[in-house]
């Protein structure tokens, strides 16, 4: 057993009193970095203006540099500094990194212009990063340590109490998640700013790593009450150098002049002893299993990417409740909280009960297969979401809408004989397309007067005519619209036309539009989505005011003022793009889909692991079940840099069909494994050593026997 330096044998309820410290310290760094990770697809895609899969890459990128250095935080705790001084260390380094994630998402740093977006994008990107590179030092480096740390306070004949401090701990974690995923979006969508108002991302990213710090300062305060079992050599290390040994002295004894053995990790044993080699053979069988695993991660970790892209298209209004999209992945860990228990008490009971041989690579493998059926689940959305999204026009084509701001009916005509539109008062067409090259002139007729002009456009872009017969004669005036894709993040743009014959100023809310003149429109501004705002219009030194419609959300409208009877404004809606209308509930069957293969794959996976694995190595399995996780999000960089031309519910089924794929691949190679005992095989090894030992103690003897004698 490895020697621990003593700590103050403090306890409470029976429990090391240090145990407190590590699930308080566990807690808020799991609210840190889920906090932090629920809003980071959507920063890189808002604040430093990524495409989605740019937005995509990174994130994932990111993800798998977090499961790939547990490795390197398991070998620093094992070989040189111990478990607490890594867990310190390398906290350290996760707190600046999530400081200087936070220090770059404020818009001012670079704003000198005071325009509201950053001078040097560059600046942000770089300092966004260097602070994510060492957070995923940080998290994944404690990754291993934390959880083995707080399994080291116990004293050997408390199993029952560490048992219990692992179900304790396995709760932080998920109530920190849980916590973080529902509070950071809101602190995300709120709005800061020294001199212009912007998403909230500083205070976004700014709570996690003031979390980070106190996850630091309460595990540092237990310092004197921790057993701190001092660095005994790594495991991995001793497997590594055994394999390596064995490919080696097998290459060099290719020669046919030389007889096989049973396995090639055989031929180590000129170096290595039976047991290692044994036991290196029992977790490679093993680890053989996990080559086909990656797929299912590449899936999972979507819900952080693609999946919460998707939910910006989507309408989030529950009522009372606005959900924001990144919210939506704390539908995630509340089934997880639900599905755990139905699973272990229900599910699997009555699965037995029919007599089902329902094995552990069984279970991970029907995990498999619903996180596939998740993903047809999303695909379907996704089909239904690109329904409901405006088509703008290509580059050789143009959008126009016609609005009549006059008293009287008019008749519209597109030159020479393409399009003939008649609209009465106040009335207004949706967007027409034409190409560009067939618009010649524009011939309006109303009431007794008849206007034309000619028609020249640029293409690829919408464009709004106004018409207005004065009686004179008739007013055309072209509006160039400026939009090329529907608001995001379910805020809406809004625009006024003033048809008064005076000049006002209009305010909607706390946005000011500026002045008017007649006939005039304003350029779009953004506000958020599903509420009310107050329009207010100065018209001659008078206010005259009135409360808008309930806006949906990613949507457009032009606003037309038409007068003001009282104090009240006479206002006419005309939707130039409409809001969402899929709702967020849609994406609850793909998580529930998800989830339910979550349960049934990571928890069944980890067991399974553990079962396999002798018990000195139970770690080389952890990091090579972390290291799947890692390569998974490496897939997603793969799959999505390849299908960018393809449309995404085509992606979503691209990826469902490769994990239906593996997971025949996997039921295969599951059909051939044959499930052993370590127990039992560590009992022969120990037996074999006795009998050994008995044998060498008895020559030992008899060579002592034939010296005296002589």
């Amino acid at each position: 057993m490895a020697p621990k330096s003593k700590g103050k044998s403090l306890s409470c309820f029976g429990y090391p009193l240090s145990i407190f410290f590590i699930v308080v310290n566990e807690f808020c760094e799991r609210f840190s970095y889920y906090g932090m990770r629920a809003v980071l697809v959507l920063y890189f895609k808002y604040f430093l203006q990524w495409n989605d899969n740019l937005s995509t890459a990174i994130y994932h990128t990111f993800v798998a540099l977090c499961y790939l250095t547990p490795i390197l935080g398991a070998l620093i705790a094992d070989s040189w500094l111990g478990k607490f001084k890594t867990i310190v260390y390398l906290s350290i380094v996760y707190t600046i990194g999530q400081a200087v994630l936070s220090v770059s998402s404020i818009n001012d740093l670079t704003d000198h212009n005071h325009d509201g977006s950053p001078d040097s994008i560059s600046v942000h990107v770089a300092l966004s990063m260097i602070g994510l590179i060492f957070i995923a030092f940080g998290t994944g480096g404690i990754k291993p340590c934390v959880s083995a740390f707080g399994g080291d306070q116990f004293e050997d004949d408390q199993e029952k109490q560490r048992s219990r401090f692992f179900s304790i701990f396995y709760l932080s974690i998920n109530a920190g998640s849980l916590l973080s995923t529902i509070i950071t979006p809101i602190l995300r969508a709120q709005e800061c700013g020294i001199h212009s108002k912007q998403r909230c991302y500083p205070l976004a990213f700014g709570v996690p790593a003031a979390l980070m710090a106190v996850s630091l300062i309460v595990f540092i305060i237990g310092s004197k009450m921790y057993k701190k079992v001092r660095p005994q050599g790594n495991i991995m290390i001793k497997v590594f150098k055994c394999i390596g040994f064995a490919i080696k002295n097998r290459f060099r004894h290719r020669s046919k002049e030389f007889p096989k053995r049973e396995h090639w990790l055989d031929w180590a044993s000129e170096k290595y002893d039976k047991r290692l080699i044994v036991q290196t053979k029992m977790v490679l069988k093993v680890l053989f299993l996990y080559i086909p695993l990656p797929m299912f991660w590449a899936l999972f970790d979507q819900q952080g990417s693609r999946w919460t892209l998707q939910a910006t298209t989507m309408d989030g209004n529950f009522g009372a409740v606005q959900i924001q999209p990144d919210q939506m992945q704390t539908v995630n860990p509340i089934l997880i909280i639900i599905m755990v228990p139905v699973v272990d008490a229900v599910i699997y009971p009555l699965i037995k009960k029919c007599k089902i041989n329902f094995t552990s690579l069984r279970k991970m493998t029907v995990g498999m297969l619903l996180a596939s059926l998740a993903f047809v689940a999303a695909a379907l959305v996704q089909v239904q979401i690109d329904k409901t999204l405006p088509v703008f026009p290509a580059a050789g084509q143009s959008q126009i809408k016609v609005i009549n701001l006059g008293t009287d009916g008019a008749t519209v005509q597109f030159e020479p004989q393409l399009k003939t539109v008649n609209l009465t008062s106040m009335d207004y067409t949706d967007y027409m397309t034409f190409e560009t090259s067939q618009l010649q002139s524009l011939n309006v007729i109303s009431g007794n007067n008849s206007a034309m002009e000619p028609i020249n456009l640029s293409g690829g872009q919408r464009h709004t005519i106004e018409i207005k017969n004065n009686e004179a004669s008739i007013v055309i005036k072209w509006l160039d619209d400026n939009v090329t894709s529907k608001p995001e993040e379910g805020n809406n743009l809004i625009r006024f036309i003033n048809n008064l014959p005076y000049t006002i100023n209009v305010t909607m809310g706390d946005t000011s539009f500026g002045t008017l003149m007649t006939l005039s429109a304003s350029n779009y501004s953004l506000l958020a989505g599903g509420r009310k705002e107050n329009i207010m219009a100065i018209i001659n030194s008078n206010s005259c005011s009135v409360t808008s419609n309930k806006f949906g959300f990613g949507s457009a409208y032009t606003i037309v003022i038409n007068g003001c009877t009282g104090n009240t404004l006479d206002v006419i809606y005309s939707e130039d793009i409409p809001p969402n209308t899929v709702h967020m509930a849609w994406q609850i069957p793909q998580y529930f889909l998800l989830t339910c293969g979550e349960v049934v794959f990571s928890v069944t996976g980890l067991e399974f692991s553990y079962s396999q694995a002798p018990s000195n190595m139970k770690a080389v399995l952890q990091a090579g079940w972390l290291l799947t996780v890692a390569v998974g999000n490496i897939i997603v960089l793969i799959v999505a840099g390849a299908s960018e031309l393809i449309e995404p519910w085509a992606e979503y089924v691209l990826f469902a069909a490769l994990l239906l794929a593996v997971s025949i691949i996997f039921a295969v190679m599951a059909y051939f494994y044959t499930y052993t005992d370590p127990n039992q095989v560590e009992a022969q090894l120990d037996e074999e050593e006795k009998k050994q030992g008995k044998k060498d103690q008895d020559v030992y003897e008899k060579e002592g026997e034939t010296v005296s004698r002589m």
